[in-house]
């Protein structure tokens, strides 16, 4: 993996020497901010927690993440880099993480600059900062696996719009997985085993539990395989891609 830092230094780079990183950054803390303090009545629930905030994640994250997940391999295809890319002495796994974890901190690092929550709440009250920090790392983690997801779908898309398209679609669907709604589409025919199969898929689901402080190792494991999962079949996606 000798490779995989060039490819991680470079692709973080990349973001800031477009405007994207910073219309990506500005876009995130200022819809933050908007729907903590005016539409999740931050100040009108008279507690001094971050729930407010960290409830508009999964949905800030719906459309944002795949943003930026789009011009992951969508943008070499079209410009024809990738052919470059592929014959450089680096290994598949080595590109797809290398962008991977570049797209990662560079949404961990959006998140961190939301710190004045963290400040203005404790100014306010005294908040339980543990819970504070266990939805951060949940909201990571649910970035985490939107990315994953939206890099397999820019390998399948040369057009950036579709593979955005395509990723804000999938997302969708893990996201309202345990909705009742979806559940009771599928209780009336499958197995109870299937229902609750489906009903784990959630990531909200998965991302509350985290979020109000309660880390379990299932939450944790379900979006590192998810992820891990996602990247797997991004691989897969460009080896075939290249056979084509």
């Amino acid at each position: 993996m000798t490779q995989l830092p060039i490819i991680f230094k470079r692709e973080l780079a990349s973001y800031f020497a477009t405007p994207l990183a910073y219309v990506f950054i500005v876009i995130f803390l200022v819809l933050s901010g908007v729907f903590t303090f005016y539409l999740g009545g931050f100040f009108e629930s008279g507690q001094a927690n971050l729930a407010p905030f960290f409830n508009f994640h999964p949905w800030l994250y719906l459309f944002l993440v795949p943003a930026i997940a789009m011009r992951l391999w969508a943008e070499e295809r079209k410009s024809g880099s990738i052919e470059l890319l592929m014959t450089l002495p680096i290994t598949r796994f080595e590109a797809v993480t290398g962008k991977f974890f570049a797209a990662w901190v560079f949404a961990g690092l959006a998140l961190l600059l939301t710190f004045p929550m963290i400040i203005t709440v404790n100014y306010l009250g005294e908040p339980d900062n543990g819970a504070i920090v266990t939805g951060y790392i949940g909201s990571w983690l649910l970035a985490g696996a939107y990315l994953a997801i939206g890099s397999c779908m820019s390998a399948l898309a040369k057009n950036q719009v579709i593979a955005f398209i395509l990723a804000v679609s999938v997302s969708f669907l893990f996201m309202v997985s345990g909705f009742p709604m979806v559940l009771d589409g599928f209780s009336g025919w499958a197995p109870q085993w299937l229902v609750d199969a489906v009903a784990s898929l959630s990531f909200l689901t998965r991302f509350e539990a985290i979020s109000k402080g309660v880390i379990d190792l299932r939450d944790l494991l379900y979006f590192l395989t998810l992820i891990t999962a996602w990247l797997a079949a991004t691989a897969v996606v460009i080896d075939l891609k290249k056979a084509d």
